[in-house]
């Protein structure tokens, strides 16, 4: 690849970056750390903590979410099974496995924050997304910033206002406290108001902060690399909707206030810090997300159901 990141970058980029949804185009593609090989030797040396296995109801289908692990599949089995439909794998936080991709992000990052006036350089982590040519991911929001850099195949990607009723304050506590993005409440009239992107190898789309999407793959094996980053404003933004969770679910009250300053904030950060710690957190989190099958090593494509945790 070369020495630039963004090829096609004009002056709107700069006025519109985080503050609607814009298509970019990238040479991160080229990089040879997104070839077959290479994906399929980061699959068999990750870390089973940093990945989910998800399998979702077809395009068209009702919804389907369901998680699993890879077992003892080789990482070309994997990637052979993902493309036979239905399932994708997100391998979190990839730089702390291969610094590779974090240096693609690092570069990709100074080159924003040289090409958008006030904009520092955050903190940043990456993942990359192997997809099935029928995968979805559903309606969600995520609470850092959040770009989705296209490596290979073609996927539609349907982006929504940032504001009520597409996002409310509670959906953003539910998303910090339960961990879980995709419970967002959905109606089929939203995509009349959403910003629709399909993106290509070579493409990017960065939105604004907390703008639910949602995304559909174009009938082709999707390697795509997600980026999550954060300031010290958003840093405070998450510990508030935390905090706000716990006050709503735990005690039963309605907060108030989301103020990321001042003498809430504080006694906000220190309940949530100290909450969090504690079995309350950790039991309604683990009763949203369990493994629940193995990819089939004897039928690639299919899985294995596992008995459910007591």
């Amino acid at each position: 690849m070369t020495n630039e990141i963004f090829t096609r970058w004009d002056e709107t980029h700069s006025e519109l970056w985080s503050h609607q949804p814009i298509r970019l185009q990238h040479e991160m593609h080229t990089a040879d750390a997104f070839s077959m090989d290479d994906l399929a030797r980061l699959i068999e040396a990750f870390p089973r903590h940093q990945y989910s296995l998800v399998k979702t109801g077809a395009l068209g289908s009702s919804r389907v979410w369901r998680e699993g692990e890879i077992g003892d599949l080789s990482g070309r089995q994997v990637i052979e099974a993902i493309s036979r439909g239905g399932l994708w794998l997100n391998m979190r936080d990839v730089g702390s496995v291969d610094g590779r991709y974090r240096r693609l992000i690092d570069r990709m990052f100074e080159e924003v924050a040289h090409k958008v006036p006030g904009f520092v350089i955050p903190t940043h982590q990456a993942g990359i997304l192997i997809s099935s040519p029928d995968a979805q991911v559903y309606y969600h929001a995520d609470l850092p910033g959040q770009g989705l850099i296209q490596i290979a195949g073609r996927k539609r990607v349907y982006v929504y206002p940032n504001t009520a009723p597409f996002v409310r304050p509670e959906h953003l506590e539910d998303i910090a406290l339960f961990d879980v993005e995709v419970d967002l409440p959905y109606a089929p009239w939203y995509d009349a108001h959403a910003q629709v992107f399909d993106l290509e190898p070579g493409q990017m789309l960065n939105w604004p902060l907390n703008a639910p999407h949602r995304v559909e793959n174009l009938g082709t094996v999707n390697v795509s690399m997600t980026v999550s980053y954060g300031n010290d404003e958003i840093r405070r933004a998450q510990i508030v909707h935390l905090a706000n969770g716990m006050l709503r679910h735990r005690f039963g009250y309605t907060p108030k206030t989301r103020n990321l300053h001042g003498p809430s904030f504080y006694a906000k950060g220190f309940m949530q810090k100290y909450l969090r710690r504690g079995k309350w957190l950790k039991r309604e989190r683990t009763a949203r997300r369990q493994i629940d099958f193995r990819l089939d090593a004897a039928d690639l494509g299919k899985i294995v159901d596992l008995p459910m945790a007591a």
